[in-house]
């Protein structure tokens, strides 16, 4: 399943963080996930939200560079070696590299999200459907 990121490049210094949610707050949108990393220099905030175009909206009016991408998300069972089988081991296999991925919890119980950028996200995504 394809799913729209939205992603802030931000100087790596404290308040950054603040700032960018700050400049969501009064949009109403929810983050259904969040990761964080980081360099010396600069982070990159990649967020999933329920209203992604208002987000990106919000974010540029603030000032801030982002960027909105389509990535793949599957639902994973949370269970032990539940990514390691459902998902890296299967792509692994098939020659895709996972470039980056984090997880999220779904509301449904004893399931996990995985958001990834592989370097083949087609052949990736038809791996994940079986």
């Amino acid at each position: 399943m394809k799913i729209k990121q939205v992603s802030v490049f931000a100087q790596n210094e404290q308040g950054r963080l603040l700032a960018i949610l700050k400049a969501l707050e009064d949009t109403n949108i929810n983050l259904r996930a969040i990761s964080v990393s980081e360099n010396v220099d600069f982070g990159i905030v990649r967020m999933i939200m329920d209203d992604p175009e208002k987000g990106s909206s919000a974010l540029k009016q603030a000032g801030f560079t982002e960027r909105t991408d389509t990535m793949l998300t599957a639902e994973i069972p949370d269970v032990p070696n539940g990514l390691l089988k459902a998902v890296i081991q299967p792509l692994s296999e098939s020659g895709v590299n996972v470039e980056y991925f984090y997880a999220f919890l779904e509301q449904k119980v004893g399931t996990a999200r995985i958001v990834l950028k592989t370097s083949d996200d087609e052949k990736a995504e038809a791996i994940l459907r079986n």
